[in-house]
């Protein structure tokens, strides 16, 4: 069993702000995977599943994002689980708006839902860092993060939640670089020689044409039947 933690602030008001995209993230796995609706449990809400053979949790802690871990530690010590069966979602100002990575263990970073789950469950869980971007001065930092996103981020969220969808199968099984080239293919598809989305062209290289072979040379044209009787041939010689 496996429980993937979204990170997030409950209620309408935060639900479309950059800060949420973890919830988003196990609300499209739950979604589109067929899991049991979700229902308030462990200071938060919860919906159960399977995913590549893998019983799996899905968790969005309802204390706020600064005391996640206490939703986030209780769930881990009823179903009698370790950091190491856990996974997080969250949101990454470190990366680029579309950016995903998976991370094993470590530090902070001063992500205060993070530092929250260190206190309650230790540093030794996963992470899918989701890239928002950052605002580029770190006054401007929580202004940033519990703003919704943008019209023009929609596009490229809607394609990171598709992709963190289709690999998270893989990612259940504990095959990290299956999770990532799900995504891979939703957020940067193969393009054409022209730049536009089409399947990624054959990697194989081409077989070299072989040589054709030398073509036979033609047969002498027949010589025409000699029209002299052999006394003019003969006289030829002395001309």
């Amino acid at each position: 069993m496996m429980i993937f933690a979204g990170l997030g602030n409950p209620g309408a008001k935060y639900a479309q702000t950059r800060h949420n995209i973890g919830f988003m993230a196990v609300e499209r796995i739950a979604e589109d995977h067929g899991f049991s609706p979700w229902r308030g449990k462990f200071q938060g809400s919860v919906s159960e599943g399977t995913l590549g053979g893998e019983k799996v949790i899905l968790l969005k802690p309802e204390t706020f994002m600064n005391l996640s871990g206490q939703s986030v530690g209780e769930a881990l010590r009823f179903y009698k689980l370790d950091a190491g069966d856990l996974t997080v979602f969250h949101d990454e100002l470190d990366l680029a708006p579309g950016k995903l990575r998976l991370k094993q263990g470590g530090g902070h970073a001063g992500h205060n839902g993070l530092r929250s789950i260190h206190q309650h469950a230790g540093p030794d869980y996963a992470r899918v860092r989701l890239g928002i971007g950052h605002p580029g001065r770190k006054e401007a930092v929580a202004g940033y993060v519990l703003h919704d996103f943008a019209k023009a981020d929609e596009a490229w969220l809607d394609d990171l939640l598709r992709g963190i969808s289709d690999g998270a199968a893989a990612l259940a099984r504990g095959d990290g670089p299956g999770f990532q080239n799900a995504v891979a293919r939703r957020v940067a598809p193969a393009r054409s020689s022209g730049g536009t989305r089409g399947p990624k062209p054959d990697a194989t290289p081409d077989t070299p044409a072989k040589p054709s072979a030398p073509k036979p040379a033609a047969p002498p044209a027949a010589e025409e039947p000699e029209a002299r009787s052999p006394l003019q041939r003969l006289a030829d010689k002395f001309r």
